[in-house]
C-alpha cells in the first residue's frame, strides 16, 4: 500500500527553482532513505511531505485524511523543554500527541532510546548523540506508522551512529514505515530497503540499492553517490 504519492512537486524560494518536479511513492512498511548534496532540496522536499510547505506546483496523496496524527518527524534540530529532564521531555511529547505514559512505559521508552541512566538528566544537558536518540524517541512516542528523520546521524560518533542505526532497524521491525535522509553510504547500506537519488531539486534515480549499482555499472553505494550526484563546482583551486 502507497502511504504518500507525490506527482510533479515543485518549490520555488526568492523566485528560485528549488525542487524541479519530482515524483515519487512512500510504501507501507519500507525503509526509504533520501540521498544527495547538501542543498539539493532534500530538506524542502520532506518539508513539502510533512505538510510544513505548501508546493507550488503538484500534488501530494496520503493513505488517510488524518495523517498528521499519524505520522512522526524528527527534523534536524528538537526544541526540548527547558528545564526538564529527559523522562519529563518523553511525558510532555507524549501528552502533545495525546499519549498518557505510565512510569514505567517511560523507562521502557529510555531503554529503547539508550538513555535508561539518563532520564533524570536534563534534556539539554545531554550529549549530541544523546539528544539525536532523545528526538528520535519523542518522535516516536505516539507509534506513527510513518516516521520521517532528517539526517538522523549528522555530526555524531560511530556508536551514536550505531545506536541510532538500531532504532531505525526497530521501527523497521515494527512495521512501521521510515524515511530518512543521510550522507553516510554504510548507514544508507545498512538499513535502507530503496533509495531516492537527489541532485539540484531532481530526482535523478530511485530504486533498491542492488538494482541500482547494476544499473550503473557500480560496487558500491558510494560509487553510486558519485557517478549520481556529480559536482556542481567547475572551477579548481585557487
Amino acid at each position: 500500500m502507497k502511504l504518500i504519492s507525490a506527482q510533479g512537486l515543485v518549490k520555488n524560494f526568492h523566485g528560485r527553482p528549488v525542487i524541479k518536479g519530482i515524483d515519487f511513492d512512500i510504501e507501507q512498511g519500507e525503509v526509504l532513505a533520501l540521498i544527495g548534496p547538501n542543498g539539493v532540496g532534500k530538506s524542502t522536499a520532506i518539508a513539502m511531505i510533512l505538510g510544513i510547505l505548501p508546493p507550488d506546483d503538484g500534488s501530494i496523496a496520503y493513505w488517510r485524511p488524518d495523517y498528521r496524527s499519524f505520522v512522526g518527524a524528527q527534523l534536524q534540530s528538537t526544541p526540548f523543554f527547558e528545564g526538564y529532564s529527559a523522562a519529563e521531555n518523553l511525558k510532555l511529547f507524549g501528552a502533545l500527541y495525546h499519549t498518557r505514559l505510565s512510569r514505567e512505559q517511560i523507562q521502557e521508552k529510555l531503554e529503547s532510546c539508550h538513555l535508561a541512566d539518563a532520564g533524570k538528566t536534563p534534556a539539554i544537558k545531554l550529549s549530541l548523540g544523546q539528544q539525536k536518540r532523545l528526538a528520535i524517541g519523542v518522535t516516536i512516542v505516539h507509534h506513527p506508522e510513518l516516521v520521517v528523520l532528517d539526517e538522523p546521524t549528522a555530526g555524531l560518533d560511530p556508536r551514536a551512529r550505531y545506536e541510532i542505526k538500531e532504532m531505525i532497524q526497530t521501527m523497521a521491525q515494527n512495521s512501521q514505515t521510515v524515511l530518512f535522509s543521510s550522507h553516510d553510504m554504510d548507514e544508507v547500506e545498512q538499513i535502507a530497503d530503496r533509495l531516492i537519488f537527489m541532485n539540484d531539486g531532481r530526482i535523478v534515480d530511485a530504486g533498491k540499492p542492488e538494482t541500482l549499482m547494476a544499473k550503473h555499472g557500480v560496487g558500491n553505494l558510494e560509487a553510486l553517490y558519485l557517478k549520481l550526484t556529480p559536482s556542481q563546482f567547475k572551477g579548481g583551486l585557487q
